[in-house]
């Protein structure tokens, strides 16, 4: 793996507060994060900025974490052994900074040292068969012994046989709670043997939260943007499992399956994918050679998450002309568009569509998509 992985400056305590301020902070994503440090030069400045921010977005009364809020998840986090994780931190994993998006904290409990190993997802039906289970032991095993962590949900079926197979080599569990919330519960033991054996637990969500529906592609993104590549084994064609091939083929890696009987409806979405054209994969060594020759690559930390912790440039307080605003939010609607294609089309500056979108967002008024895209909600 690229020397650069392990490239990065640690946040001091409290950049990490601010950081986790931020995040937490009402209309605060990933995406918004990043754009707003952009904008404001630090997670501490953005927080300032948010209430007139979003003001000039048509809200009043945006709920912006206070520090205290901050320092008591942190303090919980402690409680049970676990930390946070910055973007750009020596132990945040290196795929996932290239990542969509990517979170700008992850809650991590266990070893960090499996996050910045070379990984693959592996995932698939929760009410896998005993067929599908097998084979899923049997890859994370021969992925394991080659040198690869294995990264899957902790659901039932398909994931969990994965994160059982690889115990001996390294797993990774993606929660789409708080890492202090067990979900499905009677996986506690499983929880309990992923610890030991040195390997983690992560969640971008916070402590204490429990997982809702919406919550599980937000996890599958991290799942997909954490590894070199996906792995689906039995999924319906309604399968959370193909959000995350889907959201893997969106950031350019590997996406796999493993095939099954075209009589089994637990079959159907894999089978599917290999259809358009996904890796077929039979045994472990399919999957090494689909993912070996992006481990060559360099993965040292990418500009725009070093410039976040760079000064801003130019003059933020100078607020968007109302034409310029308008033309903007003329040029939104229902369906997902560039922002380049807004910048083009309104001919107002980059910089200026940026921090419209910036009030926009933060007033609840519009939706962001992977590619960089949004939309009015």
């Amino acid at each position: 793996m690229n020397a650069g992985a392990a490239a990065g400056v640690r946040l001091t305590d409290a950049q990490r507060v601010a950081w986790l301020r931020l995040i937490r902070s009402e209309n605060v994503g990933p995406a918004t994060f990043r754009s707003l440090i952009n904008h404001f030069g630090s997670a501490q400045a953005a927080l300032g900025g948010l209430p007139e921010l979003s003001r000039r977005g048509g809200r009043t009364g945006l709920k912006v974490a206070s520090a205290a809020e901050a320092e008591e998840e942190i303090a919980a986090a402690e409680r049970l052994g676990a930390r946070f994780v910055g973007m750009g931190e020596p132990d945040y994993p290196p795929w996932l900074r290239h990542a969509d998006a990517p979170p700008p904290l992850l809650a991590l409990r266990g070893d960090a040292a499996v996050l910045v190993r070379p990984s693959v997802a592996l995932v698939g039906a929760r009410n896998a068969s005993v067929a599908g289970r097998k084979m899923a032991a049997i890859l994370a095993r021969d992925l394991g012994r080659a040198g690869f962590v294995i990264v899957s949900g902790f659901a039932r079926g398909i994931d969990a046989a994965a994160h059982e197979a690889a115990l001996s080599a390294g797993t990774v569990a993606v929660f789409a709670g708080g890492v202090d919330v067990l979900y499905p519960r009677e996986h506690e033991r499983l929880l309990e043997s992923v610890l030991a054996a040195n390997g983690a637990v992560v969640s971008e969500m916070p402590i204490g939260w429990e997982p809702r529906a919406r919550d599980f592609p937000r996890r599958n993104r991290v799942i997909a943007g954490m590894t070199l590549g996906t792995i689906v084994v039995e999924a319906a064609e309604r399968s959370g499992s193909l959000i995350t091939a889907r959201l893997a083929l969106e950031q350019n890696r590997e996406v796999m399956a493993v095939p099954g009987s075209p009589l089994d409806p637990r079959a159907a979405g894999a089978n599917r994918l290999i259809k358009q054209g996904a890796r077929l994969v039979t045994e472990a060594a399919d999957a090494i050679d689909a993912v070996s020759p992006m481990l060559g690559r360099d993965i040292s930390i990418p500009p725009q998450i070093a410039a976040l912790r760079a000064p801003a440039t130019g003059d933020d307080s100078q607020e968007p002309a109302e034409d310029e605003r308008a033309r903007v939010v003329e040029a939104l609607g229902p369906t997902p568009v560039a922002v380049d294609d807004i910048v083009r089309f309104t001919g107002v500056s980059a910089r200026t569509v940026s921090v419209i979108l910036l009030e926009l967002d933060l007033a609840g008024r519009i939706e962001r998509h992977p590619g960089n895209r949004v939309s009015l909600r």
